[in-house]
């Protein structure tokens, strides 16, 4: 048996290859052929690893404020395109759009955010993060 040797190795690499899929299963946890668009204040930027996350209170008229968990890109390509923990501070207003969750109510991976007081921008093509100009 020549394969005997070589069997803990291939085990491994199957097991690292399926972890890594799963950590990076955004469309398993999120419905990418759907879009919602929220509006709202950001309660907390947490700039960490491996995804960024925004919790953001939205006010709808006539209803109570919900709590919105909004997750992006990963830091490292994050910092590669300037965003830092100072990006996004509590208070600032965000009109953000994306793929809601499958599961969980009020959760979104974000493919657009906007921030109207300033023009900056965010978005993700094709699976890669960019900054938006303020034009657009």
């Amino acid at each position: 048996m020549v394969m005997r040797p070589y069997l803990p190795l291939a085990c491994a690499l199957l097991f690292a290859a399926l972890a890594a899929e799963a950590h990076h299963s955004i469309a398993g946890a999120y419905d990418s052929r759907r879009t919602v668009r929220v509006e709202g204040l950001v309660v907390r930027f947490a700039f960490v690893n491996p995804h960024a996350f925004v919790t953001l209170e939205v006010r709808e008229s006539g209803r109570a404020p919900q709590v919105w968990h909004l997750e992006m890109d990963d830091r490292g390509e994050l910092s590669e395109i300037g965003m830092t923990e100072e990006t996004l501070k509590p208070g600032d207003r965000l009109v953000v759009s994306g793929s809601p969750g499958r599961r969980e109510a009020n959760r979104m991976y974000i493919q657009r955010l906007h921030r109207p007081a300033d023009g900056y921008g965010y978005e993700q093509v094709n699976s890669r993060p960019r900054l938006r100009s303020a034009d657009r």
